[in-house]
């Protein structure tokens, strides 16, 4: 039996013999990293056994980082497809090195590796030895570990490439990860990880500044809407409450620091700057060193507000700010599923980033669209494009315009197109799916830079819009079979938004009261009929039941809807007797749900590929499980 201290020499000398393997070209940081594990007591030769936190805890150390999990949900889906070929992993963790979601290829997710990173397990060096994942933790930089590298021999068919994800104050919240085989490694996958963590960040940002001023800034205005800008949130009194890296790096020299006042970094007063740039466009200012800076008020819809809260009524969600403006979209959001889908929104909207909005037809993915442009602040207008209907020899001419005589029939001044309709507004592309691939590529230029190029003319122009799309097909898919083009994808799935169907929703009594209330504000509805209802699939979700509501109300007398006006519209009355109740079947799905995930080692796209569902299907059934289960550990 060997002491701790012979243990330890031994492990010394298999770490020297590897890195004499690699030739003496140990990377200073991983020889750091591997002294580290040593000093922690862990032994190259014996890896730990695997420990993963129960579905309870789990979610409770989701919660416990608050917004950022649902802004890394938004990003591994984008990076995933990012990142081209296959046998790749993404992978989101909280500050203790525990993954809290990950997405995989069958490929990866199938190797050893892959059902080791799977949510719930624990990798930060003291537990896992030398990974991108725990090593960016103890050093708070990014970082590529690849094969060898690794403390554990067992990881040295993989590399892995991760960034740090920090908060507003500048603290450690997360590490995102891009996890593949050595032979699959890409040159650039470290680039990307570390681009789809400063989007986290600036949503994050958004959303914890959201009650002060926050300013882009950036030398070349171009950049303004990159994230290579960087970040400064002013407080009501003029006080610098927060800066992010990049704002810092920009400013290098000047004190840039929370409690500074604007006036010591700026040579003119911040309501001065503030008027100029109140327009919407790009201001210039002169710091204390004399160097000029581009600025543009990112959240100048939302200006000074303080307490922002989401809420929700007993009948109508809300996004509340005390003493300012109050927000309420019109539909119901009692379902926690439709609470989250709000206040990610909201938070996008304060970063203009463009958000794809999926739900089945009739669900309410226009109203959920409004509701953007609502929150946003915007001044201009909300301009909603049903690409289906548009002809396609039209569409180019309609979307931005047309000069005069640029064609047959054009109106003798020209025409201004609907994206310009909608500049400092919000532009909604509904049924994006429909669009001819020779105008998704025309689509896709001018999401590249926004520039409204008319038809037959020579003049362009700059708009500032808020982008939505909306669809009820799987875009995934649609790419994978050539139908829609992966890059017009990536640009506007930035954030992904899910409006449940009606027979998911956990309101479905305040969705039924509202709408009926929407009909007709006197009328009422029987117990009775309102529990028939309940039982129903929806496939038509809201407009199905404002149909089935309005046609009962008819045959209803006094305006009060009983069963038996149910029964007369309702389709598939005759079901059987024991039929499952709409509360049963949703339960066994999700029991059904559960039981995959675990079968599956915890990894969430291989349940929703077993299953044939969506990821965000998945997350739904796993966060209602674990509300169900017992309270949260201490």
């Amino acid at each position: 039996m060997l002491t701790n201290a012979e243990r330890m020499v031994r492990a010394r000398l298999v770490l020297e013999r590897r890195r004499v393997a690699v030739g003496d070209l140990l990377p200073p940081e991983i020889a750091a990293s591997w002294s580290r594990c040593l000093d922690a007591g862990l032994d190259p030769t014996r890896p730990p056994q695997m420990v993963v936190l129960d579905s309870s805890a789990l979610e409770c150390r989701r919660e416990a980082i608050g917004p950022v999990h649902h802004l890394a949900l938004a990003e591994i889906e984008t990076l995933y497809h990012q990142i081209a070929g296959s046998n790749f992993l993404i992978a989101f963790s909280d500050a203790d090195g525990t993954v809290l979601a990950s997405v995989s290829d069958s490929q990866f997710g199938d190797s050893a590796a892959g059902r080791r990173i799977i949510a719930g397990s624990q990798w930060s060096e003291a537990v896992s030895g030398t990974n991108a994942l725990g090593t960016v933790i103890a050093t708070g930089r990014p970082i590529v570990v690849h094969g060898a590298e690794h403390f554990y021999s067992g990881y040295g068919q993989i590399c892995c490439s991760a960034a740090p994800v920090r908060t507003a104050s500048g603290e450690l919240i997360g590490v995102l990860d891009a996890s593949s085989d050595c032979v699959s490694r890409q040159r650039h996958t470290l680039a990307l990880v570390k681009m789809a963590a400063m989007h986290i960040e600036d949503g994050l940002f958004a959303q914890q500044m959201g009650a002060h001023t926050i300013l882009a800034i950036h030398p070349r205005a171009e950049f303004l809407g990159t994230i290579s800008a960087g970040m400064m949130a002013i407080d009501e009194d003029g006080g610098i409450s927060a800066v992010n890296g990049r704002a810092t790096s920009i400013m290098t020299g000047l004190p840039v620091l929370p409690g500074a006042r604007f006036e010591q970094v700026f040579t003119e007063p911040l309501e001065q700057l503030l008027r100029r740039v109140r327009s919407g466009q790009p201001a210039f200012v002169r710091d204390a060193l004399g160097s000029l800076h581009a600025v543009a008020w990112v959240n100048r819809a939302l200006p000074m507000t303080r307490n922002i809260e989401v809420r929700a009524s007993a009948n109508v969600g809300a996004v509340r700010r005390p003493g300012r403006v109050q927000v309420e979209p019109e539909f119901v959001a009692d379902d926690p599923g439709v609470r989250e889908t709000l206040a990610l929104v909201a938070a996008a909207v304060r970063v203009n980033a463009p958000i794809l909005i999926q739900g089945e037809t009739g669900s309410g993915k226009e109203m959920l669209a409004r509701y953007a442009h609502s929150v946003s602040g915007r001044k201009g207008n909300f301009v909603a494009i049903n690409c289906a209907a548009m002809p396609e020899n039209l569409f180019e001419s309609e979307l931005f315009g047309y000069a005069a005589g640029a064609f047959t029939g054009a109106r003798k001044g020209g025409a201004e197109g609907l994206i310009a309709s909608a500049d400092r507004g919000t532009l909604l592309l509904d049924e994006i799916i429909a669009l001819p691939p020779r105008l998704q590529a025309t689509l896709l230029r001018f999401l590249d830079d926004h520039m409204v190029r008319t038809v037959g003319g020579r003049g362009e122009r700059v708009v500032d819009l808020q982008i939505l799309a909306a669809t009820n097909a799987d875009l995934a898919a649609e790419v994978a079979a050539g139908r829609f083009r992966a890059d017009l994808l990536y640009r506007l799935d930035m954030i992904k938004a899910v409006v449940p169907p009606l027979r998911a929703r956990a309101d479905f009594a305040a969705a039924l009261h509202f709408t009926l209330a929407k009909i007709d504000a006197t009328a009422t509805i029987s117990p009775e009929a309102a529990a028939r209802l309940a039982d129903h699939s929806w496939p038509g979700n809201f407009r199905e039941l404002r149909a089935v509501l309005t046609r009962a109300l008819m045959a209803a007398r006094d305006r009060n809807i009983g069963l038996a006006e149910v029964e007369l519209w309702l389709p598939g009355t005759e079901a059987a007797a024991g039929t499952p109740t709409r509360a049963a079947l949703r339960e066994k799905v999700a029991e059904e749900v559960v039981r995959e995930y675990r079968r599956s080692g915890g990894n969430v796209s291989r349940t929703a590929r077993n299953l044939a569902i969506s990821r965000n299907t998945v997350y739904h059934h796993l966060r209602a499980a674990a509300a169900n289960e017992s309270s949260c550990p201490d």
